[in-house]
């Protein structure tokens, strides 16, 4: 197996837990999956799940697989970072792209830790075919065998559909996202979408600042929330309305006056892409229910969440400021 070639196993997203069949329920981290490869010589490599080479942006992390793995092994996990009592995703962006002084830097303020879900190979044997259960099982043995502690972390797994439920709704405030349902069974395929995912979901108000589309039928919204000094800040963008929904939202929208705050704002098509949104600034006075994920950064969604309904029994004084501590992710 070389490892530049390696696609890891996917999740196929759906909104409830399987109820039929035999599942390990795992935790889904808030971070950057990744494949961490000790190969026989003791050289380290670390890589996402799109291919892209971590191992310099986390030497931290490779350093201590040298040091603490005395065989061969490929691990699927999650590189994570604790910050504020919760999982931080933006420090994680900070170790890309940057020089060895700055990553150093990063690495002394905001260690990463490596959260093993899967073992795919030890010791030259290639364990993809064998069930989850086996390997989970060896994946456990493993860290006891070897001895690990932070950075190593051994994701947690639940039998029980309704722990993984309760998981759930206690972990979501740390920024676990949701739970990774893995059939017992089930041998490990690469790049097929094999396990399921389901994320924890909250509902909250925000209000509408801009819209894509036309005022008449919008296509989706951009959602902001004002702070305590009176600045309109943006939370997140939803994904495409439904068309009575859109029609909806159209009736009830007004043009922006000339001191709307966002003038001469450009807004990006997605988290950390370039390209950039055609917007139309509206009154920000429409309020609307929204569902979101928990990945939430400085207050702002990752993900584009769902609009459910318009509250105009509320106006935008109603709404929770930004900052007060009711952040999106919180509901």
């Amino acid at each position: 197996m070389v490892l530049r070639d390696f696609v890891p196993i996917l999740a196929e997203p759906v909104t409830e837990l399987p109820v039929a069949g035999e599942y390990g329920f795992e935790a889904k981290w808030d971070g950057f999956r990744c494949i961490l490869e000790r190969a026989a010589n003791g050289t380290v490599h670390l890589q996402s799940r799109q291919g892209t080479p971590l191992t310099t942006a986390f030497s931290d992390i490779a350093e201590a697989a040298q040091r603490d793995f005395p065989e061969e092994v490929l691990l699927d996990g999650e590189l994570v970072i604790w910050h504020g009592g919760r999982l931080d995703f933006g420090r994680l962006q900070r170790r890309l792209n940057r020089r060895p002084a700055a990553v150093r830097r990063e690495i002394a303020q905001s260690p990463a830790h490596f959260v093993a879900f899967d073992l795919l190979r030890r010791a030259g044997e290639d364990l993809t075919e064998h069930p989850y259960g086996n390997r989970r099982e060896g994946l456990e043995a493993l860290f006891g065998e070897w001895h690990l502690t932070p950075p190593w972390t051994l994701c947690p797994v639940t039998y029980d559909r309704q722990e993984a439920r309760r998981w759930m709704q206690e972990w979501a405030a740390a920024g676990i996202e949701g739970i990774v349902a893995k059939n017992v069974r089930q041998p490990y395929r690469p790049g097929v979408r094999g396990w399921i995912k389901v994320r924890t979901r909250h509902t909250t108000e925000a209000i509408a600042a801009a819209i894509t589309g036309t005022l008449d039928c919008p296509t989706s919204v951009l959602l902001a929330r004002w702070d305590e000094q009176r600045k309109l800040r943006y939370v997140g963008r939803s994904t495409p309305l439904a068309r009575q929904l859109s029609r909806d939202v159209g009736a009830q929208l007004l043009p922006a006056a000339a001191d709307h705050p966002w003038h001469g704002r450009v807004f990006s098509a997605g988290w950390g892409s370039r390209e950039t949104l055609r917007v139309t600034l509206v009154a920000p006075e429409l309020v609307v229910e929204v569902s979101g994920d928990t990945a939430v950064d400085a207050g702002r969604w990752r993900h584009p969440v769902r609009v459910q309904r318009l509250r105009v029994d509320l106006t935008a004084s109603d709404v929770a400021l930004f900052g007060s501590g009711n952040e999106p992710s919180a509901g």
